[in-house]
């Protein structure tokens, strides 16, 4: 069913883990600034100036969450041995810009961070654990967001640049597959996590939204070629978020109305791929009256140096309709939509549907022709510890299930050559920055307000998946 070498494994973002926010020269990034929120807010993705500013000041670490993440900045070498317990053959995780650049704008890196991400990867290999990095996972240093404005103004392209050749000429050797952006079509749904634009600093949001993007677009085109050009057996990928709507009935409007919305799904991943834009984004630029500045540098750029590889997180689907405004509403990750009445949910509201996974990765694969990586997927829910453990049997039929179809998708032709299950060890929730939502195979003793021990326990689902590794997916029970 699986490739002999398929790279299982787990993911999670720097600044929902490492913590030490303020340690070894490291500046503060976005992520920093962000308070706790619960499952009744939908999130706390946005944040005005005066906040931002407030929460800059602040020095007290206990009202931010991601600040003090899991304490894998000091824990990681436990931590990666209960990865390798498991039997991990990949870990998907991101650096820390703020951490090598700490206000993004420097000349030179911070040693220090470069030092701590040396001894991370040093122990994955130690380990035989294939690293798999993210430059920028919804986290940039916040002095670029204050100082320009985030991704709106275009020397952002040269200040990324300096950073990601930093890290890719000191860690060529180590890593053979990397991700520019962790879901870059966030820049167009939460602006200040994607792209670091505040909203009141900026005259015509949608205007500066899709500016934001191409500059992103640019600079990720720009660290390919340089991969390319100098270290040519690595591989550059991007990665989006995996929308996934059904048309509500086979009435033509309704279908018609699910057509938009999945070319707007994947016009990201055709830009990086195809080196073009979509008609579909010129014509929604017409229609809103966006006008970008792309220069005939930017197109020859884009067009001469697509990726490697196509990643995506996927979670849950939707479903659409002609009269969606009337029809019941839930949320999947970056979205909301219509809900399928023949699809479960978590306590948040994420739909589950494994057939899902197995229709994006052919979907994708159709339309893009190059190698598939399942970057996310996971079961965000509460978990009960219970005599040192959990017994998370629901987690355990989310993963086989989507195993299973990501399977059939391989049998289906698709050439997936990895799956990074998120959240891998509890951390801190990207939306909410609560720590009650827990996808982790490895129970983290820490509660909403950062209280507890942080000691770690392994769930039921540690050992199953253990099991479904050394098995390489055939023994998914």
């Amino acid at each position: 069913m699986f490739p002999k070498n398929f790279l299982w494994g787990g993911a999670f973002a720097a600044n929902q883990v490492e913590g030490a926010y303020d340690e070894d020269g490291k500046g503060l990034s976005t992520a920093d600034i962000f308070p706790r929120g619960d499952r009744k807010s939908g999130g706390v993705f946005k944040r005005n100036y005066e906040q931002i500013i407030e929460a800059s000041k602040d020095k007290d670490a206990s009202l931010y969450p991601k600040r003090r993440g899991i304490d894998f900045y000091h824990r990681y070498k436990d931590d990666i041995a209960l990865f390798a317990q498991m039997g991990f053959k990949a870990l998907r995780f991101s650096f820390s810009w703020s951490r090598i650049f700490p206000n993004g704008d420097e000349e030179k890196p911070n040693e220090k961070g470069i030092a701590f991400y040396k001894d991370l990867i040093g122990e994955l290999k130690k380990h035989d654990i294939t690293p798999i990095i993210t430059l920028s996972h919804f986290e940039m240093p916040l002095h670029l967001v204050l100082e320009y404005n985030g991704w709106t103004d275009r020397k952002m392209i040269g200040f990324f640049l300096r950073y990601a050749k930093t890290m890719v000429d000191v860690f060529h050797d180590d890593i053979k597959y990397w991700i520019t952006f962790n879901e870059i079509d966030a820049t167009l749904h939460i602006p200040l996590i994607g792209a670091g634009l505040i909203e009141e600093k900026t005259d015509d949001l949608e205007q500066s939204k899709y500016q934001a993007l191409h500059h992103q677009f640019v600079a990720s085109s720009l660290f390919t070629e340089y991969v390319h050009k100098n270290y040519p057996g690595l591989m550059v990928g991007c990665m989006s978020t995996k929308n996934l709507k059904y048309p509500a009935t086979c009435k033509p409007e309704d279908c018609m109305q699910w057509l938009k919305e999945t070319q707007m799904d994947c016009a990201c991943t055709d830009v990086q791929v195809f080196g073009e834009y979509p008609y579909v984004f010129k014509k929604m630029w017409e229609e809103k009256g966006i006008t970008l500045d792309i220069s005939k540098e930017d197109e020859v750029i884009l067009k001469e140096n697509t990726v490697d590889f196509v990643s995506f997180s996927y979670y849950a689907s939707l479903v659409t309709s002609a009269e969606g405004s009337k029809k019941e509403k839930t949320s999947a990750n970056l979205l909301v939509g219509e809900k399928n009445p023949y699809l479960k949910q978590t306590p948040w509201g994420w739909q589950i549907d494994p057939v899902g996974l197995r229709f994006s990765l052919n979907q994708m694969y159709d339309r893009y022709k190059l190698p598939m990586f399942v970057a996310e997927n996971g079961m965000g829910t509460i978990d009960v510890l219970d005599h040192e453990t959990v017994n998370d049997d629901y987690r355990i039929d989310y993963l086989r299930s989507h195993i299973q179809e990501m399977g059939k998708a391989i049998e289906d032709g698709v050439p997936v050559f990895g799956y990074t299950y998120w959240g891998c060890i509890d951390c801190i929730s990207a939306s909410t920055s609560e720590m009650s939502k827990r996808y982790g195979f490895i129970y983290v003793d820490q509660d909403d307000e950062g209280k507890g021990t942080l000691k770690r326990y392994p769930k039921k689902s540690f050992y199953w998946y253990k099991k479904a590794i050394a098995s390489n997916g055939k023994d998914l029970y």
